[in-house]
């Protein structure tokens, strides 16, 4: 009986941490579609970079994607 009454009570206070913790960490979640746009928004400027920045290092000439 006594490694029973361990095992439940190991199992109930996994289960109240497990639960605390998603608590705290749904505090700190960003809205996913607030995020999926800052990424579109950061992908956007680097491609814009990666256009001005001039010759690129295979001799002047981008390259072909087809």
């Amino acid at each position: 009986m006594h490694a029973d009454t361990h095992a439940d009570i190991h199992l109930a206070l996994h289960a109240d941490r497990s639960a605390e913790l998603l608590r705290e960490a749904s505090e700190f979640r960003l809205p996913r579609a607030r995020l999926r746009t800052r990424i579109g928004w950061t992908m956007v400027e680097v491609g814009l970079r990666l256009a001005r920045s001039g010759p690129t290092a295979t001799g002047g000439h981008a390259f072909r994607t087809a």
